[in-house]
């Protein structure tokens, strides 16, 4: 390790920065928190340490479970997603005042309380606990597990000269180095994400402090669980031992940051506190740091009293300032949430898949899918887009076909770097489309909610016989649906949009005579219908293959497939989440077999649920090689997962939806990978709503999708959204972005004059009947 403190402080800071950069990109986390002191009283006595206190005569020993509570809510008020313990090392076993007030509040000892209430945060609050309780036993880290996302407990140093008498930790049983090592090592092998660091200028030395880090690096490689290192300066505090003491300088500082990130695996952040080193934020990113660690909007440093919070706002200038954007963050880091069955329990899981957006961040808005709003878009910080991006960006609009981590880091564009990806999408768009968005004048029909598939996302299929089960099952009368499609070309459309369950009785028969039904008494009205889950089940039912029955399809009339049943074509994600339907391949080969026969399709995406911007990267490479195969497409359709009644979101697995970034992203990515080969990008105003179908036609979107007069899917999911969009509203949208409208018909043709006429001021849509469940036989 010689050659650290040998090496130029300045070409260190360099090699420190550039390996960051390779682990982390343009990044930089923090954590916005609330701190809770649940008790200031310690048996240690550390020299430098203002925040153990002794028991005072009228001020209670521990918070009681309402300050708790009132702490964590003003926090989660506030927008924070970490309610930070900080607490005493086991006062209890050195004043009587702690035992008595632990056995008031029914505990003996403060880890125990500490359980308590970490488990009401979680239950009253969003937010997510993390201890720092100091030294603990395997038990007892164990039992925290099942309560908070993470835990730590600060090395300091390695030094037992500091434990001796004159050093700082002497007469502090629990800063002996080995003790505090091998917790650290305990909370390894029980697979808790953990936070550790190092405290410099408190007697170590230089040396010292680089077998601390080691130290540190060993523990990390065995077991995987340090998740941050804390590079924290020493602050002469006044009414202690070492007020009068020397302060480390910046350059001491910084060639610590730099030999941290040098020693360190790639996959530890490396963190330094803002508030301790306030005006040089600039140089600790130069040195090396990713993460600033808890800031707080509430609450102050209880440690560091003395040293207040940087405004969030300043500290995303300071960060951009050095080409980097500030990211929050959930108390457990994105790599660590990627496994959360290894490093969460579960209750503590459900909890982190909520607050945690596709990449692990922490979900920056309080918007998802469905709801009625659309926060207002961020300032833009940084000066100069990511160059790296700009190649990839040059590529995509070249029609060059991107890889995966080309398109995993199109998805991770935030700040400029996003505008940058949603501007270019829509330049391509106009070039595409032109200065034109188009919709159709259409109307849903969904034959029937019953189905013997159990797709975990599905709120709107309901079992044969179980009533109760979110809501009425009904299987339609034939009488019924036409009742729909003639109603619907007496107001305007051009096509009816059929799919349902797949009902146990229904046959491949009963999708043809759907078809003949509607032609035979609308013959002008284009039939889109049946999803590739529909079309293979059907075909099985009569023993055809996949040809043979789209052939009988066709010639019943139908016009064209949506291309729905896709949700994401990955296998290990259908595994999860759809485990009895079809998968990728058969999904494809549907879609292949309807385009050798002129039947084209839409392409669909169904995203924000358990998957990520890998799987994402993989579902747009599948549908790009297909396009380039057949041309069949006609259009691609982001759905976002509404969330609120989905059965895997209710169980506690899945993600609230995408963030309002990511779908506006998902718009602007597709136009970009799937350049030039399809050419038609539909946003949903179901499921984004008009705000936020309005951002999407400025990122690349070019149509609307139809007017649906009645939606069903989307509505027993949660969204808040109408059944209908008029073409009325639809052209006022329009028009209110400076486009032109232009109603369309399936195939992106334009509609005749007599069709637009009529679609405008229709009549009000008759009421539905939804016809009971009943056999239905094969030939009916």
């Amino acid at each position: 390790m010689t050659w650290l403190e040998s090496t130029p402080l300045e070409d260190l800071m360099a090699q420190a920065a550039a390996k960051r950069d390779d682990a982390f990109g343009r990044t930089i986390s923090y954590s916005r928190k609330v701190f809770i002191p649940l008790t200031k009283l310690c048996r240690d006595v550390c020299h430098y340490c203002t925040f153990a206190e002794r028991p005072r005569a009228g001020h209670a020993a521990y918070l009681s479970a309402d300050e708790v509570l009132a702490i964590a809510k003003a926090g989660q008020a506030a927008g924070c997603t970490e309610a930070l313990f900080t607490l005493g090392d086991k006062p209890e076993l050195r004043y009587r005042a702690a035992r008595e007030a632990l056995a008031e509040l029914g505990h003996e000892t403060t880890i125990s309380y500490l359980r308590e209430m970490c488990a009401l945060v979680l239950k009253e609050t969003t937010l997510l606990p993390h201890v720092n309780p100091g030294i603990m036993t395997r038990e007892e880290i164990a039992s925290l597990r099942e309560v908070s996302a993470s835990q730590g407990i600060m090395l300091e140093s390695t030094s037992e000269r500091l434990c001796h008498q004159g050093g700082v930790h002497y007469g502090s049983p629990d800063k002996l180095p080995e003790v505090r090592l091998d917790m650290i090592r305990v909370a390894g092998e029980l697979a808790v994400p953990f936070t550790t660091g190092i405290l410099i200028g408190i007697g170590e030395t230089r040396t010292e402090r680089l077998e601390a880090l080691v130290a540190i690096r060993d523990l990390h490689e065995q077991h995987g669980h340090i998740q941050e290192v804390i590079v924290q300066n020493f602050r002469a505090k006044p009414d202690t031992k070492l007020a009068g003491a020397d302060e480390p300088d910046l350059l001491d500082l910084l060639w610590t940051i730099a030999a941290a990130r040098l020693i360190l695996p790639a996959d530890v952040h490396v963190q330094a506190p803002p508030n301790l080193s306030p005006g040089v934020y600039q140089k600790l990113i130069g040195a090396g740091i990713d993460d600033w660690g808890g800031v707080s909007p509430v609450t102050p440093d209880h440690v560091n009293p003395e040293a207040p919070w940087p405004e969030l706002e300043a500290l995303g200038l300071r960060t951009a300032e050095m080409g980097k954007i500030l990211v929050p963050r959930l108390p457990i880091y994105p790599a660590w949430i990627a496994d959360t069955s290894r490093w969460l329990h579960s209750k503590v899981a459900t909890r982190v898949l909520q607050s945690a957006d596709a990449e692990g961040w922490a979900r920056d808005d309080d918007w998802a899918p469905g709801l009625t709003f659309a926060p207002k878009p961020r300032p833009i910080l940084l000066n100069k887009v990511d160059p790296a991006l700009e190649r990839i960006i040059d590529r995509a609009a070249a029609g060059k076909r991107l890889d995966e981590p080309e398109i995993i880091r199109l998805f991770a564009a935030r700040d400029a770097d996003y505008e940058r990806v949603l501007t270019v999408a829509d330049e391509l768009r106009k070039a595409v489309s032109g200065n034109t968005i188009r919709y159709v004048v259409n109307r849903n029909i969904n034959y029937t909610n019953i189905c013997y598939y159990k797709c975990k996302f599905c709120a709107f299929s309901k079992g044969k016989t179980h009533e109760a089960l979110r809501g009425t099952p009904y299987d339609l009368d034939m009488s019924e649906i036409v009742r729909r499609s003639q109603e619907a070309w007496d107001r305007g459309a051009t096509e009816v949009c059929l799919q349902g369950g797949i009902h146990p009785d229904y046959t491949g028969d009963t999708y043809v005579n759907i078809c003949k039904a509607i032609k035979a008494a609308i013959p002008g009205m284009h039939i889109h219908a049946f999803s590739p889950l529909e079309v293979t089940q059907g075909a099985a039912t009569l023993g055809l293959s996949l040809t043979e029955f789209l052939t009988r399809l066709k010639d019943a009339g139908l016009g064209t497939l949506p291309g729905t049943a896709a949700e994401i074509l990955d296998d290990e994600i259908r595994a999860i989440i759809c485990p009895d339907k079809i998968n990728t391949q058969q999904w494809v080969d549907v879609a292949r077999a309807a385009h050798a026969l002129g039947l084209r399709t839409t392409s669909t995406i169904m995203y924000g649920h358990v998957e990520g911007p890998l799987n994402w990267a993989r579902h747009l490479l599948v549908l790009r090689d297909l396009q380039a195969e057949t041309g069949g497409f006609t259009e691609f359709v982001p759905l976002p997962f509404v969330h609120m009644e989905a059965p895997m979101y209710l169980r506690g697995m899945a993600r609230k939806g995408p963030t309002l970034r990511e779908a506006i992203l998902m718009h602007a990515v597709s136009r970009l990978v799937l350049h030039p080969l399809i050419t038609n990008i539909q946003t949903s105003w179901v499921k984004m709503g008009p705000e936020g179908a309005a951002m999407c036609l400025n990122a690349g979107a070019n149509d609307m999708g139809g007017t649906l007069m009645n939606e069903s899917i989307s509505r027993a999911a949660g969204t808040q959204h109408g059944q209908e969009f008029p073409p009325e509203a639809m052209e006022q949208l329009i028009g209110s972005l400076v486009r032109t409208p232009i109603q369309r018909d399936t195939l992106y043709r334009p509609v005749g004059n007599e069709r637009r006429v009529v679609s405008f001021n229709a009549a009000e849509l008759a009421p539905v009947v939804q016809t009971p469940p009943r056999k239905v036989m094969a030939g009916e």
